[in-house]
């Protein structure tokens, strides 16, 4: 089932499962952030996986927050090829850690500041360092690593506070999915900044998690690199989840075509 949307000028959207993503390139991709971080609006983008498109289905809460997103990008080897069996042949995929990485490259020489939430203090240390030394006019207005629970009212006025008093543009969030997709949607008109979810950059970014090689990346292998490297973790991510959505999406391609 394809469904444009026409909220938003220009963007178009195609429901994959349950999950409704941007077909866009990355140049839009980066295009749009800027022009919301510049007027400092209040925005989310959800960085879509197969475990994000699996999960739409299966909570309905996150459903809702991919669904409400300003922007849903097809991450994943698997999400950008059904978009381009829908009939969006060049479509990239663009990824969390390499959006993340384009964006600070465009941010340092626009002179827009970035906010980095998520992930561990050791982490967020050695990261920020590695973004200043790749690209030495960005402007890191803050960072911080919230507690591994639940935060209370106070802590997340104050943690919500400190992000607008830094006048960063845009945070990058770093909670893992689905709660940093949550996190995002129930800040969205609090926060006055766009926030973007991106799983584990922050990790492959500082170096404290290993990304695939390039070949697997571009082979669509990067689930089987971190399978691999963390199977304890995430055998049931990758294998189950993966499974779930062939089959889910092979029926949708089968019931498309009839």
């Amino acid at each position: 089932m394809l469904m444009v949307s026409t909220l938003i000028a220009h963007r178009c959207t195609v429901l994959i499962l349950r999950a409704s993503i941007d077909v866009l390139e990355w140049e839009t991709a980066i295009t749009r952030i800027s022009q919301w971080a510049r007027a400092n609006e209040s925005r989310y983008v959800c960085i879509c996986n197969v475990h994000s498109v699996v999960t739409t289905r299966q909570d309905n809460t996150f459903c809702q927050v991919v669904a409400n997103a300003d922007m849903a990008t097809p991450d994943g080897a698997p999400v950008a090829w059904m978009l381009r069996r829908l009939g969006f042949p060049g479509q990239p995929r663009i990824n969390g850690p390499d959006l993340m990485w384009r964006y600070c490259e465009h941010a340092a020489t626009r002179g827009e500041s970035i906010y980095l939430y998520g992930s561990t203090p050791e982490t967020l240390d050695i990261l920020q360092r590695r973004l200043v030394k790749a690209f030495p006019g960005l402007c890191i207005a803050g960072a911080w690593s919230p507690p591994f629970r639940a935060l209370t009212k106070e802590e997340d006025a104050v943690d919500v506070a400190r992000i607008n008093a830094s006048g960063a543009g845009t945070v990058w969030v770093s909670l893992g999915c689905p709660k940093q997709e949550k996190w995002m949607a129930a800040h969205r008109g609090h926060i006055n900044a766009v926030m973007v979810g991106v799983g584990a950059a922050f990790d492959y970014h500082a170096g404290t998690i290993h990304r695939a090689p390039p070949w697997m990346q571009r082979n669509g292998l990067e689930w089987l690199h971190r399978l691999l490297s963390e199977p304890r973790r995430l055998w049931r991510r990758y294998l189950v989840t993966n499974t779930l959505f062939v089959m889910l999406a092979t029926c949708q391609l089968f019931f498309r075509r009839r």
